[in-house]
């Protein structure tokens, strides 16, 4: 399978601090990546350090077909402004010059009714804005998508629904995924590979392969006790 990214060797240091040191991975096609780790590891740093928004040393190499797109954590414009969905979407069509067919098209693909384009910005709810922000990132038809913890702020059965919305992306898609999530329990069902992140690599390969006590305890601390959970109970192990 073809690399849409190859990663040799990165560091990145802000100011004398070095925030991410040695850091070598490779994403293929249509594959998931979750990046986990403790806060303070690096995770977002790193997601901004592949967007080509931070310096680094060594090697970050994109295929050239690759489609960036980001959702991150937060935006910082206040959700009170007066604007509604289809006037952040038309916003991003215009410059991109896509038809409005588009913007229909991602509010299907992100399974949003299309009465939510007339809906202020500030009054959808969480699941609703996560998911416009999505389908924000979904315009241009991106082929990799970049998600800064994007259930960290909803409620367990909003965060269900991004996770499955996710998965069907790629499904339908082929989007390559890479993940930071604080939710350790739905890493399995939702990444092929892990990112184990505390500066440094401190594991990498599939989930049920690396996901152990022995990680948890180079992340975190030796009390740190991770519960791996059935596959249709999503609990949560936040940090």
């Amino acid at each position: 399978m073809k690399s849409i990214l190859s990663v040799k060797e990165l560091s990145v240091s802000l100011g004398d601090q070095t925030i991410i040191k040695n850091i070598s991975f490779d994403l293929d096609q249509g594959e998931s990546l979750a990046i986990v780790g403790p806060n303070g590891s690096g995770k977002t740093v790193f997601l901004k350090t592949l967007l080509g928004l931070l310096p680094y040393q060594g090697t970050i190499k994109w295929n050239e077909n690759a489609r960036i797109g980001y959702v991150p954590q937060k935006i910082d414009a206040d959700r009170h402004l007066p604007i509604n969905l289809q006037n952040l979407l038309e916003a991003k069509a215009d410059i991109q010059r896509l038809s409005r067919k588009n913007i229909a098209t991602t509010l299907e693909a992100v399974e949003l009714p299309k009465d939510t384009l007339q809906t202020p910005i500030g009054h959808l709810s969480g699941g609703q804005f996560q998911k416009a922000l999505i389908a924000f990132a979904l315009l241009g038809d991106p082929n990799v998508i970049l998600f800064d913890e994007p259930t960290a702020s909803l409620d367990e059965l909003s965060e269900e629904h991004i996770y499955d919305l996710l998965n069907n992306l790629r499904k339908t898609r082929g989007i390559s995924i890479v993940l930071v999530s604080h939710d350790l329990s739905v890493i399995p069902h939702v990444a092929d590979t892990v990112l184990c992140l505390n500066k440094y690599a401190v594991c990498y390969g599939p989930p049920k392969e690396v996901l152990t006590q022995a990680t948890f305890d180079k992340m975190y601390s030796p009390s740190h006790k991770f519960v791996q959970h059935a596959p249709d109970h999503h609990a949560h192990d936040r940090h």
